[in-house]
């Protein structure tokens, strides 16, 4: 089981493999403590997905568990259309598409097939605009695949001991900064 990573953590990663680390530290800790103004929003723009009151439909399933045997990951999705078989990863808002979101759509996208769906079409949902954009599926993207399965093994390969960051924006945009010996943004 100590191999099993969530899907949440595919995008965390790539921004800072030590935000994983101050995530599980202050994850019981009140968030008003520790998340910014817009992590808040966030949550909060994805409240009626976690509780399961975004739709009333029968076709339309949100907040399911999910988990995928062949890649040994575990997480909830966002939106889930049977009728369409579009598989939906909902942000307050997107003005890029980062590759943590599409990882973290493919992690969900694999446990859906996994789990014996139909999974026929991806899309990210940008909240604040109602804009879509529509991901290929990792069949059809064979470079944004191979880097999605690279992103595991170095996960699963990550050596925090070992790990200096050297990218002070990502530091600069850290809510954990402050408590982190290994900001880019100390110095020596």
């Amino acid at each position: 089981m100590d191999d099993i990573i969530l899907i949440s953590n595919l995008n965390d990663f790539i921004f800072c493999p030590v935000s994983i680390y101050f995530h599980g530290l202050y994850g019981g800790a009140d968030v008003l403590t520790f998340q910014t103004k817009s992590q808040l929003n966030g949550t909060k723009a994805h409240e009626s997905v976690d509780t399961g009151k975004y739709s009333t439909r029968k076709d339309i399933v949100t907040g399911l568990d999910v988990y995928s045997d062949k890649y040994r990951l575990v997480g909830k999705i966002d939106m889930y259309d049977s009728r369409k078989k579009m598989l939906v990863e909902r942000k307050k808002h997107v003005s890029r598409i980062y590759d943590g979101y599409v990882f973290q759509l493919y992690g969900q996208y694999y446990s859906m097939i996994d789990m014996g769906y139909a999974v026929d079409s991806l899309r990210i949902h940008s909240i604040d605009d109602n804009k879509n954009y529509n991901i290929d599926l990792p069949e059809n993207d064979k470079d944004m695949k191979n880097r999605f399965e690279q992103l595991i093994s170095d996960m699963r390969a990550f050596d925090m001991d070992k790990f200096v960051q050297e990218n002070s924006q990502k530091c600069a945009n850290c809510i954990y900064e402050d408590a982190c010996d290994r900001s880019a943004s100390r110095g020596d």
